[in-house]
């Protein structure tokens, strides 16, 4: 009993190791939608450890029969679009209807600080403790291109515990949507009334990705400015070509904060789902971003491998200041790096 007292007293005693869970163990929980054991899968796959990837990556393998059955959408906004707000109430509608929704997050910024999106469940605390719904923070750390590997992982397992729409949000207007767009089906815009002004806040080329853009806020005063500004950004949409082949893209105004207008929205994207499906183009765009980061991975990979060689390693630094002093042309330095490389693999 005194010992018990000293370990829970001293901070300096070593306390057990809790045990790792095993692949199949996590398998299981996660087809059996524990919310423990899915968290802990998610937290695995997001791992950085070298020691986690091959278990996260048979994790992945075992599940992959039950991916796949979802609807996944991608969301964007304009600052101060109201977009935590409307993914709530879309999520609770949705859970209402009988579905189960996991939102998930890109976070480009946590790829800087190497933190994640604090108060990702405060700002959906309704949606949050709903037992038909998951939120999940963004994962910490790395590249945005690492970012979006846990991303798209995590997307396949919330798949496998059955969660059949996935919502995708981008944090931050930047190189996000664009990655966000290569692995979702559907890609929405947020936006408010004053459509030039609100478009000069995206990105270029961030309208172009759009299948549905959304005027939040339609409600009291500002409802017939959101009228006007769907008339406005339909004329924009019409304009541009289409985000995905087969399919027109389309305005619609909501209130989040009030709830209306979220029918209308599912109704257009169950539209889509259907369109898409029925012209083979839903499965063409899944198996083309398939297909594209199946090579963006093989590219990942080759370059680690390169920068991690010790020859390359060593080598690097001499030969970048014989590039910068002008004694060396880039394309030869290259070209030497890679012969030793090469000749030392």
């Amino acid at each position: 009993m005194r010992m018990w007292w000293v370990r829970m007293n001293d901070p300096n005693a070593k306390r057990p190791r809790k045990r790792e869970r095993t692949v199949e163990e996590l398998v299981g929980g996660v087809r059996q939608n524990n919310r423990a054991m899915l968290a802990q899968a998610i937290t695995l796959i997001e791992s950085n450890a070298p020691r986690h990837f091959e278990r996260g990556q048979e994790l992945i393998n075992q599940l992959l029969p039950e991916t796949g059955k979802s609807i996944r959408i991608g969301i964007t906004g304009v600052p101060g679009a109201g977009k935590s707000t409307f993914i709530e109430a879309f999520g609770m509608f949705l859970c209402e209807l009988g579905h189960r929704v996991a939102v998930l997050a890109v976070d480009p910024s946590s790829s800087i600080t190497g933190g994640s999106i604090l108060g990702d469940k405060t700002r959906m605390d309704r949606l949050s403790k709903d037992p038909r719904a998951y939120v999940r923070p963004s994962p910490a750390a790395g590249t945005l291109g690492g970012v979006a590997r846990k991303t798209r992982e995590t997307i396949l397992v919330c798949e496998a515990a059955g969660y059949d729409v996935i919502i995708v949000e981008t944090v931050g207007v930047g190189q996000s949507e664009v990655t966000v767009r290569s692995m979702v089906d559907l890609f929405m815009l947020l936006a408010l009334t004053g459509a030039g002004d609100e478009l000069q806040g995206m990105k270029k080329g961030v309208m172009e990705l759009v299948d549905l853009l959304v005027i939040n806020k339609a409600d009291g005063d500002n409802k017939d400015k959101a009228l006007r500004a769907k008339v406005e950004f339909s004329r924009i949409l019409h304009f541009l070509r289409p985000a995905t082949k087969g399919w027109t893209s389309k305005a619609l105004t909501c209130s989040a904060l009030y709830e209306k207008g979220i029918g209308e929205i599912w109704t257009t994207i169950l539209e889509y789902e259907r369109d898409t499906k029925a012209q083979g183009i839903f499965e063409e765009r899944r198996m083309s971003q398939m297909k594209d980061w199946f090579y963006t991975l093989i590219k990942n990979q080759l370059e680690t491998s390169f920068f991690s060689h010790p020859t390359i390693k060593e080598q690097l630094p001499f030969l970048e200041k014989s590039v910068l002093s002008g004694q060396l042309s880039a394309s030869l330095g290259v070209s030497q790096l890679f012969e030793q490389y090469n000749r030392n693999k």
